[in-house]
């Protein structure tokens, strides 16, 4: 059993977090991973910078701007990730766009993920008919999740169909507006995250976009298995005491673990 099937099935109110690669230094990668996993993480997405993240808001944009100029690319995040496993036993994903994976290539791409660990990959702008014509064969080749993203405005035949191509859990996006911004659980919002739930699909769900608190945590899981915190805690890295930065973030979300100085 993969560890992303085995943690939803064990776990319940999963707390996702994302982080860029490369940031806030450079060598910083696997030491956020680390002491994500220790403060109570339950799931990993690393992000690799790219010049152009059209769907993130302005502290992720930033953040993978100063990964770029710090010299973070997918082959030196490769590098750094190839002991991932001697320290890190939480599923971890890599997120990014689709642009620098195919300039990587895609099967090298998948082979690196298989070859350090990595359970699998978000790449929100990698249309789904291309991934299902060109590129399922080789990710369940090295048995890598694709986790899809879908919207409030995505159809319920593009998610029944998204449902059958996925083997990990579904993204689902509290709104369609950039990351980093607040989740506002409005009647319109309840109706969506309750028609989700409706159509009792196959895969978990995990809410992304907006999730900054325990509050907003809180009451994303109420409608899925978990939720997904990303501009929130980029935002609260700090270079200066980066594991001290980490152990405040994560105690606000994981208040019963226990936070070793």
């Amino acid at each position: 059993m993969s560890r992303l099937k085995q943690l939803f099935q064990e776990k319940k109110n999963i707390l996702s977090i994302y982080y860029t690669a490369g940031y806030p230094s450079l060598g910083d990668t696997i030491t956020i991973a680390e002491e994500l996993e220790r403060c109570g993480a339950d799931l990993l997405e690393i992000g690799f910078p790219y010049s152009d993240p059209v769907a993130d808001g302005p502290i992720i944009q930033a953040s993978s701007k100063i990964a770029l100029d710090n010299g973070m690319d997918l082959k030196l995040l490769f590098q750094q990730l190839k002991d991932l496993r001697r320290t890190v036993s939480i599923p971890v994903l890599l997120m990014g766009y689709v642009n620098p994976m195919l300039q990587y290539g895609v099967e090298e791409f998948c082979k690196s993920c298989a070859e350090v660990g990595v359970d699998g990959c978000i790449v929100p702008d990698l249309p789904m008919v291309e991934y299902e014509e060109l590129y399922a064969s080789v990710f369940a080749q090295y048995r890598l999740s694709n986790i899809f993203l879908i919207t409030p405005q995505t159809s319920p035949e593009r998610i029944q169909k998204i449902d059958g191509l996925s083997n990990g859990f579904i993204y689902l996006l509290s709104s369609s507006a950039t990351t980093g911004q607040n989740l506002s659980v409005s009647n319109t919002t309840e109706a969506y995250f309750s028609r989700i739930a409706d159509l009792k699909l196959n895969n978990p769900t995990v809410i992304g976009f907006g999730i900054s608190s325990k509050e907003t945590f809180d009451k994303a899981c109420q409608y899925a298995g978990g939720a997904i915190v990303g501009s929130a805690f980029v935002k609260s890295l700090d270079s200066t005491d980066l594991k001290g930065s980490i152990q405040k973030f994560m105690k606000v979300f994981k208040p019963e673990t226990e936070q070793l100085s």
